[in-house]
């Protein structure tokens, strides 16, 4: 058979409706929120139960660590997290790999550029971090600091303080006898210093969820949603009531509880909205900065463990980032999220997620349809592909007009249906099962 015959063959077989046997992708799902609808009403996709072989799974991530060593897996197959992502994703490790990350650019490249590595609020460990802790402490007194649980999410075990005696009551009840020590391992916390000027809008604190798609780490190849919100606290901001959660944290999870919650309302602005907002406040060019910022976050933060994660070529991770705003429009990274949250808090969060959740598939790409050279898909745009990619026109990411514009839109419009119309031939529809 010839080659074209032959390609035409397998065009056949992988894209042709009437082929749908040998075009099947079975897939598992271990959540049952957005992700599970996504995925049934995917064309060509069919759900298997229980012990079923697999094409993709979104897995979650206490299956990845009973079962990914000793599961075999072919070539096509992809699951939705690298084996030890927790080097990016617990509190206690992304500190740690930021700090050596640090150290090894001020030592191959200087001083400033270690700099572009300050987004990260100063942090300790505890408790092996405890007596470093208590050194830089006592240098501001009165200062106030966050407890966090390294493993735990939705604000669960947070905590503010300003007095030492709170963190040395905090030891004394992890500390266990030798008995309790072989039942239950002591809970590592984050002691962090508390960002006291972040930037209010309308009197409330907020933070950003921002989206960043990895496929790949050895070459890192990661991709940036234009779409995200910012998250408010339901209470005016102040540092007189440090116990107040409704007042510092703005986990939806923790909001939701608070007595005047309005779940139509929610607590929640879109990123466009919230972009619109700074630009009518400070100027395009300030924004523009702020935004390059946090486009530098998500790079270095990833560069930090490139050389730690194991970079399976049947993984994949979609990951939240938290990103705190201060005064003075610096961006912080607080934290990274290998689960973050896909359950919809209203009728626009549940079609934000949609739209974010399809066009994963679409990058993650099962069918075989994309070539590898695309710079967007949907609402996703490539930022760095083995080195930054530029925004330009082609795939040659070199300076335009003797400046470099990075492919990212974080906050623009997002208008991924005609993107989309343009990159695929419609897919055929599918009842949604």
């Amino acid at each position: 058979m010839c080659i074209s015959g032959r390609l035409h063959r397998v065009y056949s077989i992988f894209f042709l409706p009437h082929r749908e046997p040998r075009a099947c992708i079975r897939f598992k799902c271990a959540l049952t929120n957005t992700i599970l609808d996504i995925l049934r009403q995917r064309p060509g996709w069919v759900e298997v139960k229980e012990d079923g072989e697999w094409d993709f799974y979104w897995c979650d991530v206490s299956w990845l660590r009973e079962n990914f060593d000793h599961t075999y897996m072919d070539e096509h197959v992809r699951i939705s997290h690298f084996r030890n992502h927790y080097e990016l994703t617990r509190k206690n490790y992304i500190v740690k790999n930021l700090k050596r990350f640090r150290k090894q650019i001020e030592r191959e490249l200087g001083k400033l550029e270690a700099t572009k590595c300050d987004f990260f609020p100063k942090t300790f460990e505890m408790p092996s971090e405890y007596h470093l802790f208590v050194e830089e402490f006592r240098k501001n007194p009165g200062i106030t600091w966050i407890m966090k649980p390294v493993a735990r999410s939705q604000g669960k075990g947070i905590f503010l303080f300003r007095k030492l005696k709170d963190v040395i009551d905090w030891r004394k009840d992890g500390i266990r006898t030798d008995d309790q020590r072989d039942e239950t391992q002591v809970e590592n916390y984050v002691a962090q210093c508390y960002i006291e000027n972040p930037y209010l809008i309308g009197g409330r604190k907020f933070d950003l969820r921002v989206y960043v798609l990895v496929m790949s780490y050895i070459p890192l190849k990661a991709w940036l949603y234009r779409d995200g919100f910012a998250r408010f606290s339901n209470t005016r901001f102040t540092l007189s009531s440090i116990d107040d959660h409704y007042v510092h944290l703005t986990n939806v999870a923790v909001q939701k509880t608070a007595p005047d919650y309005d779940p139509e309302k929610g607590c929640k602005w879109t990123l466009q909205r919230f972009r619109q907002y700074l630009t009518a406040k400070h100027g395009a060019e300030g924004v523009e900065i702020l935004f390059a910022e946090m486009d530098n976050i998500f790079i270095k933060s990833l560069q930090s463990v490139q050389k730690v994660i194991i970079s399976d070529k049947h993984c994949f991770e979609l990951y939240g980032y938290d990103i705190l705003i201060d005064q003075d429009l610096k961006p912080w990274l607080l934290e990274v999220n290998a689960s973050p949250s896909l359950t919809a808090s209203s009728q626009e969060d549940y079609e934000l997620k949609c739209r974010l959740l399809k066009d994963t598939l679409h990058i993650v790409d099962m069918e075989g349809r994309l070539t590898g050279k695309e710079k967007r898909v949907g609402g996703f745009d490539l930022m760095w592909n083995d080195g930054p990619v530029s925004r330009a026109d082609g795939n040659v990411d070199t300076p335009v007009n003797g400046s470099f514009v990075a492919n990212t839109h974080l906050g623009y419009n997002n208008d991924r249906k005609k993107q989309l119309k343009q990159l695929f031939k419609p897919l055929p529809t599918q009842q949604k099962v």
